[in-house]
């Protein structure tokens, strides 16, 4: 056996150097014309098939994928391609054929590659037309890693790349990483104090900053890699990261960079101003973050949480009633509220003015009990008569609703909890410097004193959380950056040419940008783009209250335009930079423009500008989409992109969403390499998760996933994410969907084996022009593959994958392999081209193993020595095989295949699988075109009535038994979906919709059951319909 003397022979043969290796195994292990190299193709035993089959699945199921055998191909391959890689352009693919599929042997060495070929430049494409296909990655944070959603995003957005590349277009796919400002400070001041006990504020600016930049070059190119491990074919010669000088500054790197000089230009046209606004504040951080960094916590009740700076969990959940004495008469005015430490900063409390309880009290005031300020009691229709009491308690400064009703009344805001989460001076003494969570139980014990608490009761509410920190966020009111976004918005909604699929977001979409708010562009960190606006300190300046500010390309500039705007000389101003940075949204927003060099008019500013496409989560529409058009539209004067693709959100195959509280989040990498229970236990362990939420986490995961993750490979992880339905529903991933792809891989591996063996005994194929298939099966085959290329120019062009994925499947699966090869003889060329060109249409979802594949079929082609990679081969056309369309065919042979799917479907369902059982001719219809063919598929003579002689095949008694069973099971389904239809008001309550599926459900099980009963007299038959 020639693997046997390979792995058996002395190690030191290796150790001499590859070279002397290859001289010495090279010809018997990758000569192509020896027959060693070719699979054995012996008859086997159906015991034989299935035991093989069993031992194939134990492999996978354990991790392990591939025989020792294949792990001594995977070894000799890894060190053959690191040899090659140093040497040699080319990619030598004689290596042996192993008998089964193994991800790592075929995924290693293709990338680099590809990546040496250059083949993900625009500029070295082989066969390019004059056509251009941009997009940009939405760029992931440095601090982290990717998940499934990212692994959603890669698989799409590189179908489509290698697709249009495959088509002739010069294809750039742009590569970047955002600095994700507030995510990799966490990170850093994390890992400081853990290892040194210092916090940011024990280092000056600079030095922390060098602290991050320390720590982004060491894990900043993690994100590539697992990029790369997707099979991402991004031109990284181009990749860019989003505080990196080399990308985005220009003209002298001293002087000026691209987000200080947006900045500059939306200031100087108004666009950009500072004012004070309530935004939502991290305590924990003490900084303002966007509205995407907030996460939601839903409470149904009473709920104790961690709160970062707190020893003992805090209590929300609760809603609080209290009392304000009414000024001048008896009486008073009871409101309700979840934030009791904030009525130290009430201005006023709103009621309805159709309320009839507080209609004689209009105008009226109320006495607040701690501080003695008068509170004006106003109506507002925005009040909600339902809520609580009735009346609302009014503080501007920290409730977005009240901070606008305040605007309506003219009231004033005050803010009584620092940024830091202290207690302001405005709260008086008593309350000065406490924490807001402690004196929340400080105002109640003060309020019940007083006689003027009301009452306490569990509230369900949602809670915001910074998803950074933990922390529970603060609406506060600072004075900040922001953006106007009106008229942007209003240029952005007129624009028409913007195509938004699916098309129902079109609507969201309008409605948003029809309503949106300024932007707070500030954030009080030190990693990220220092906002270049400088406060303006004049000499013997008396007025030190109001700010006056200015902005400039440099503190030189910025010096020169304060001393034209105040009349002094340039000597007599103090500039103080804002210590502030710019949000990281702020820098994406940039990125599709900015990234091709803006505002230089390079060539791939001209070539590549506007983008073909965007696509990325659905749930970035707001955040990210909306101002990379606002900002795009302003200051290139074109839309950013022509096409928005939204793809749906990831879940668990529960349909929830994935958390690493609940243990269901899954790193992409692992489904591809495979990973240990115990190690994804070690995940959560190594994590920031409260102890609790850690159990919660690893009791899932030994639930889902007792044995570990399987390998599956990055091919079939691609083939499963673009085999759900993209645009619309949110995609409720299985692992186990995964595996199954992955046994659609093999089922590949050895579908071509089985045609290199083929193609050995036989004569050089005929090209495709020249192959005209004879018989009716070849030519039905010829003609299923006319009609699947078809689906795919349909699919790929409307952007549903999904149904470009499931005509691959369905065609490989179950036309070829179920139907075609089990014939005796197959026609030489037509297996060839429909083997080949099947690669080809699944070369943008599997890049590794149709690269693998293709070219081991290689050698057969008459091709003329430029086909290096089938990445840049031509993507099919139907146009290419309009003499492979026989719709006669292929309409006639749907009910051959009728015949065989039942034929199989009674053979399981009886247990027949090492048995052919003898079918009887039950009626005189007969296919014209196929007995031939068909008398060879299970000997199944052509008859509309299929009956199977079971009396020698199967025990009886096992199968009543077995059918029994079946039939207790419909029995309680049944009776479950038929006690859902008995409930009280079940018609008035229960939608039409779901009153109809229930009604079908029933009945289906009733058939079930009937079909199950009669069965059960242990003579089996089918009708063919």
């Amino acid at each position: 056996d020639m693997w046997m003397a390979v792995h058996v022979a002395s190690p030191r043969i290796w150790s001499r150097g590859l070279q002397k290796a290859w001289s010495t195994w090279g010809c018997r292990l990758c000569s192509q014309s020896s027959s060693s190299t070719q699979p054995s193709h012996h008859p086997r035993t159906q015991a034989e098939k299935a035991k093989r089959r069993q031992a194939r699945e134990k492999a996978i199921l354990s991790s392990v994928g591939y025989t020792y055998q294949n792990a001594c191909v995977i070894w000799f391959k890894q060190s053959l391609y690191s040899h090659v890689f140093q040497t040699s352009s080319l990619l030598d693919t004689t290596l042996p054929f192993p008998q089964s599929y193994s991800p790592e042997y075929v995924e290693f060495g293709w990338y680099q590659w590809w990546e040496k070929q250059g083949f993900f430049s625009p500029e070295q494409h082989p066969h390019a037309v004059d056509k251009y296909f941009s997009l940009c990655i939405p760029p992931p944070n440095v601090t982290g890693t990717l998940h499934l959603g990212h692994a959603l995003t890669v698989a799409i957005e590189d179908a489509l790349a290698r697709w249009r590349r495959m088509q002739g277009y010069k294809v750039l796919w742009l590569p970047g990483c955002d600095h994700a400002g507030i995510a990799t400070q966490s990170v850093v001041e994390r890992k400081l104090m853990r290892e040194q006990g210092k916090c940011r504020q024990d280092y000056s600016r600079e030095e922390f900053l060098k602290q991050v930049w320390r720590w982004k070059n060491q894990k900043g190119d993690e994100i590539y890699y697992q990029l790369r491990k997707l099979g991402a074919s991004l031109d990284w010669s181009r990749a860019c990261f989003t505080m990196d000088p080399e990308t985005f500054f220009f003209f002298s790197k001293s002087v000026l960079n691209m987000h200080c000089f947006v900045f500059f230009l939306l200031c100087d046209s108004g666009l950009i101003y500072r004012s004070e606004g309530l935004v939502n504040w991290s305590c924990a951080l003490e900084s303002a973050i966007s509205d995407i960094e907030v996460d939601s916590k839903e409470l149904s009740g009473r709920t104790l949480l961690s709160v970062p700076g707190y020893e003992q969990k805090v209590e929300f959940g609760i809603m609080v009633t209290f009392a304000y004495p009414l000024e001048g008469q008896q009486g008073e005015v009871a409101v309700s509220t979840t934030r009791p430490e904030t009525m130290l900063g009430d201005v006023a409390i709103a009621v309805h003015p159709d309320d009839p309880r507080y209609k004689n009290l209009h105008g009226k005031h109320c006495r607040h009990p701690f501080t003695e300020r008068l509170l004006p009691i106003v109506t507002d229709s925005m009040v909600d008569m339902a809520f609580g009491t009735g009346a609302v308690k009014v503080t501007p400064a920290h409730d977005h609703t009240d901070f606008m009703l305040s605007q309506r009344h003219s009231l004033p805001s005050l803010t009584v909890i620092g940024g830091n989460g202290i207690m302001t001076s405005d709260c008086g003494q008593w309350l000065e410097g406490v924490k807001r969570f402690d004196a929340r139980e400080r105002v109640i014990t003060a309020l019940m004193e007083r006689k003027l608490f009301r009452g306490k009761k569990e509230h369900p509410m949602s809670l915001p959380i910074c998803s950074r920190s933990g922390d529970v966020i603060e609406p506060l009111l600072k004075k900040q950056w922001f953006v106007r976004c009106q008229e942007m918005s209003r240029k952005a909604v007129e624009e028409g040419d913007l195509q938004i699929i699916p098309h129902f977001y079109t609507k969201m979409w309008k409605s948003w940008l029809s309503n949106i708010s300024d932007w707070c562009i500030s954030r009080q960190l030190w990693w990220g783009h220092q906002i270049p606006a400088y406060r303006v300190t004049l000499e013997n300046s008396k007025d030190t209250e109001e700010e006056q500010w200015v902005w400039g390309r440099s503190a030189a500039e910025a010096r020169q335009r304060a001393a034209v705007k105040f009349g002094v000389n340039p000597d007599a101003i103090t500039l103080t930079q804002d210590p502030d940075v710019l949000d990281t949204w702020f820098s994406s927003g940039l990125f599709p423009f900015a990234m091709l060099g803006w505002p230089q008019q390079t060539e791939d500013l001209k070539q590549f500008y506007p983008n073909s496409i965007l696509e990325t989560g659905s749930d970035l529409i707001f955040f990210w989409v909306a101002r990379m058009v606002m900002l795009g539209r302003e200051l290139t004067g074109q839309l950013p992109f022509k096409q928005v693709l939204f793809h749906s959100l990831v879940r668990d195959k529960y349909g929830r969403k994935m958390s690493k509280s609940l243990g269901n989040v899954i790193d992409p990498l692992d489904v591809i390499s495979g990973v240990s229970l115990e190690r994804l236990q070690e995940k959560v362990r190594e994590g920031n998760l409260d102890p609790r939420e850690s159990i919660v986490a690893m009791e899932a995961q030994k639930k889902d996933f007792p044995k570990g993750i399987p390998e599956c490979g990055t091919d079939a992880l691609r083939f499963a994410l673009c085999s759900y339905k993209a645009q619309g529903e949110d995609i409720s991933l299985s692992v186990s969907h995964v595996l199954s792809c992955r046994h659609f891989c093999n089922k590949m591996w050895q579908t071509v084996r089985f045609t290199l063996a083929t193609l050995h005994d036989a004569s050089l194929p005929t090209s495709l022009a020249e192959t005209y298939p004879l018989s009716s099966m070849d030519r039905w085959i010829c003609s299923r593959l006319h009609s699947t290329v078809q689906q795919c120019e349909r699919g790929f062009e409307s952007y549903e994958l999904h149904t470009v994925t499931s005509a691959l499947h369905s065609f490989w699966l179950h036309s070829l392999c179920d139907v075609y090869l089990v014939k005796r003889q197959v026609a030489a060329s037509v297996l060839y081209h429909s083997v080949s060109i099947s690669l080809a249409l699944l070369s943008p979802f599997m890049p590794f193993l149709t690269e693998e594949l293709w070219q081991r079929l290689l050698p057969y082609t008459d091709s003329d020595g430029t086909s290096r990679s089938l990445c840049v081969q031509p993507y099919p056309k139907t146009s290419q095989l309009e003499h492979w369309c026989f719709p006669k065919e292929e309409a006639d042979f749907s009910l051959v295949e009728e015949v065989v799917r039942v034929a199989r479907l009674l053979r399981a369902q009886c247990q027949l699988t090492k048995e052919r059982p003898d079918c009887e001719r039950t009626s005189s219809f007969y296919f014209p075109f196929y007995s031939n063919d068909v008398s060879i598929i299970y000997r199944l003579l052509m008859t509309l009535s299929l009956s199977v002689n079971l009396q020698n095949g199967i025990n009886a008694d096992k199968q009543r038994a077995l059918l029994s069973q079946r039939r207790e099971k419909l029995a309680s389904k049944l009776n479950q979906a038929l006690a859902c239809t008995q409930k009280p008001n079940y018609t008035e309550k229960v939608p039409d919709k779901v009153r109809k599926d229930t009604e079908n459900k029933v009945g289906t099980e009733e058939n079930g059951q009937m079909h199950v009963t009669k069965n059960c007299t242990c003579h089996i038959s089918h009708k063919m319909k």
